[in-house]
């Protein structure tokens, strides 16, 4: 087949067609402009030009006159109308002009209601010379707006509309999308219900049936550029003005509760539609609904339940909806109603990853000896807002701590899940103080306990404030990058190790200077990886980044630790973030040698009384003598029951730090319990004490025993 011979024969506007009712004016209204007539001019359609982009001006034919000759087409197929001459609506467009062969073809239109043709700039139904409709030949009464001429408007009215709805992504875009798809092109005005609350999923609702207004739009007064629409007069205040009010209980067995369950839209003619509108809209409204089929009242069904209603209206003064109109309202309320089920989903999926990032994710950092912590997190995306990156801060005995940063294989619920359980099993390895590659090394057996394929890389390090050492072991994860004083950084040389879930690997751990004033920073791969760099690329632009941040505070002045997380997440471009990020920043104070003081005791019975006499000379060479009997009195108490159980010599360490911390340490693994000693007890009221005087106390499991310890205030 040829297919530049096919044509398309355009439908005539300017005269009945056959078989139809002169005096029907079908479908809904709208209001199109439509295209300038030049006077006296022919009756073909213009061919579109084909170059420019411009296409001439489209003109209808005039009628045919009374009596004329049928149409028929000229021999040898030249398509010529005999009455009408070779400008013929029948007539191939362009063809006389030597235009190509797909210049008969109209020009499109932009995505919307279908503009009409026979309409006026203020859309009004332009009369021929004899002042009827050219469509209906009925004379057109001034203000009358154009009417939908065949179904195929209607057809493209509501796929324009269902995709203005279906572009919503919450809630009140989906209501806004109805709303404004459908006044003033098929209403004048239309009033959302909605269920309060809404419920999600396939919940069950429970109380009464609760409609809320959600939305209520009436005819602009402006041009609605979107749907390409003739600006129209502002409209005269009439009764449509006061329909509607706030809230509506459904009464089970009302006329609005049948109306409701029979799903189909009715008109509110009907008897049990007029019966529901005084529920629906109180008394006053409903007597403000115009009389005749000039109002729509739609049920918004999802999931097999009611979520709502919408009334769709028009004036007095207009067209009144057709049969047809029901199955157009029947389509919007469709569309809208899994849209706003839809909605709904997505928000509670929506909080239900927030409440999970959030908790999965330590709230506050710890405020630890030594050190300053910052911190970052950011999602993929809003739409995946939760994943598989996490970072934490865990203190230690001895005034350390452990600083991880971890990154689970994808950015799901279940990758959430995931690092959940291995966070909190990294938290409980380091409350016993494990060496960081045996904590690597029980993060690779809990994962491969969780199931196959379940992959993490996590970073794992000690901080101990005192010795300025740090210890660091890696399981496949991004090494860190260290920030001098001087502002110089570096990128730290660790070993890289397998990936947690892997199983069977040994993990390395290596001890590092952590001098004072510098800044360790811990990431996952999204900050210096996506599809625009490779790993190590990232890796470098971010060892120059924290250099220049260096830089603009001088030499002897670190940049502060909120301001560098900023300026670290500012290396990321626009689009540049493929993956969610953890950041954690620790910068190192630590403690000087001057405020640290540190004894063995052998585990005999004057242990306590040396243990007194050294706290003592500690306290005066600080200045801290105010402290000297509370801490006499409970370093004797702490140290007394060390020595009662230990065979190996005891430690007793004070620091000076912002409070005062006394770490008392022995070989035995049993933790001391506080109990409420009977009156005739000998013993057990030395952890009581501890616990009244002390500002804070503990003690902690450690490989070789335990440490016992508390804290005071001083001012």
């Amino acid at each position: 087949m040829d297919f530049t011979r096919v044509t398309e024969q355009p439908t005539s506007f300017d005269r009945p067609q056959p078989g139809a009712d002169p005096g029907d004016p079908r479908g809904a209204l709208v209001r199109a402009q439509e295209p300038a007539r030049a006077p006296g001019t022919g009756a073909a359609l213009a061919a579109q030009a084909r170059s420019g982009g411009e296409s001439a001006t489209p003109q209808a034919a005039p009628p045919a006159p009374s009596g004329a000759a049928p149409e028929t087409a000229a021999p040898g197929g030249s398509g010529q109308d005999t009455a009408t001459g070779p400008g013929s609506e029948h007539s191939q467009p362009g063809a006389e002009h030597g235009a190509g062969p797909d210049a008969h073809r109209p020009r499109p239109t932009s995505e919307g209601i279908p503009v009409q043709p026979a309409a006026g700039q203020e859309g009004r139904p332009v009369p021929g010379p004899d002042g009827r409709e050219r469509r209906t030949g009925q004379v057109t009464p001034p203000g009358r707006p154009t009417p939908m001429r065949r179904d195929g408007d209607r057809l493209r009215f509501v796929g324009a509309a269902t995709r203005r709805i279906a572009r919503g992504i919450d809630l009140d875009e989906i209501v806004m999308g109805l709303c404004r798809a459908t006044v003033p092109t098929f209403s004048d005005a239309i009033l959302v219900y909605l269920r309060e609350p809404l419920p999600v999923g396939d919940e069950r609702p429970t109380g009464p049936l609760v409609l809320r207004l959600r939305r209520s739009d009436r005819i602009p007064a402006d041009r609605d550029t979107e749907g390409g629409f003739a600006p129209i007069a502002p409209p005269e205040p009439n009764e449509l003005d006061s329909v509607g009010e706030e809230l509506c209980t459904v009464r089970p067995g009302s006329a609005l509760a049948e109306v409701l369950r029979g799903v189909r839209p009715v008109f509110t003619d009907a008897p049990a539609a007029r019966a529901a509108l005084p529920e629906l809209l109180g008394e006053q409204g409903a007597s403000a609904v115009p009389d005749g089929q000039r109002a729509i009242l739609a049920p918004l069904r999802g999931r097999r339940r009611v979520i709502g209603a919408a009334l769709f209206l028009r004036r007095p003064e207009r067209i009144p909806f057709e049969a047809d109109d029901l199955l157009v309202a029947a389509q919007l309320a469709t569309h809208s109603a899994l849209g706003i089920d839809k909605a709904v989903l997505y928000g509670r999926e929506a909080y239900i990853a927030d409440e999970l990032q959030r908790t999965m994710l330590p709230e506050h950092l710890p405020r630890c000896t030594g050190v300053r912590l910052a911190s970052r997190y950011l999602p993929a995306a809003e739409t995946a807002r939760v994943g598989g990156d996490w970072y934490d801060a865990i203190p230690l005995p001895g005034s350390r701590v452990a600083l991880v940063v971890g990154d689970v294989m994808g950015h799901s619920m279940t990758s959430a899940a995931i690092m959940g359980q291995l966070r909190t099993t990294a938290q409980t390895l380091a409350g016993l103080d494990l060496p960081p590659q045996e904590v690597l090394h029980h993060l690779d057996e809990q994962a491969q306990r969780l199931g196959v394929d379940r992959m993490a890389t996590c970073l794992y390090a000690v901080y101990d404030p005192v010795s300025h050492r740090i210890t660091i072991a890696n399981a496949g994860h991004p090494p860190p990058v260290l920030l001098h004083l001087g502002g110089r950084a570096e990128v730290l040389r660790v070993p890289a190790g397998a990936p947690i879930g892997v199983g069977g690997v040994d993990f390395e751990a290596v001890e590092l200077e952590a001098p004072a004033g510098a800044t360790l920073l811990l990431y996952t791969d999204g900050l210096v990886e996506s599809r625009l760099r490779d790993v190590w690329t990232g890796i470098e632009q971010l060892r120059e980044k924290l250099a220049a941040t260096a830089q603009l505070t001088g030499p002897d002045h670190p940049p502060p630790l909120e301001a560098l997380c900023d300026e670290v997440l500012d290396m990321l471009g626009p689009g540049d973030r493929d993956d969610d990020i953890a950041l954690l920043a620790a910068r190192f104070d630590g403690i000087a040698p001057s405020d640290v003081a540190y004894w063995f005791l052998e585990p005999e019975d004057a242990a306590p009384g040396r243990a007194r006499r050294l706290a003592r000379r500690a306290l005066s060479r600080w200045g801290l003598e105010e402290l000297t009997d509370s801490v006499e009195l409970l370093v004797s108490e702490v140290v007394t029951n060390a020595v009662r159980y230990a065979t190996r010599p005891v430690t007793l360490r004070l620091l000076r730090t912002d409070v005062l911390r006394c770490e008392v340490g022995d070989d035995v693994p049993q933790l001391p319990r506080l109990r409420q000693a009977r009156a005739t007890d000998e013993g057990g009221r030395g952890l009581y004490l501890v616990n009244r005087l002390a500002r804070r106390w503990g003690a902690t499991r450690l490989s070789t025993g335990k440490v016992v310890w508390f804290e005071l205030n001083h001012g």
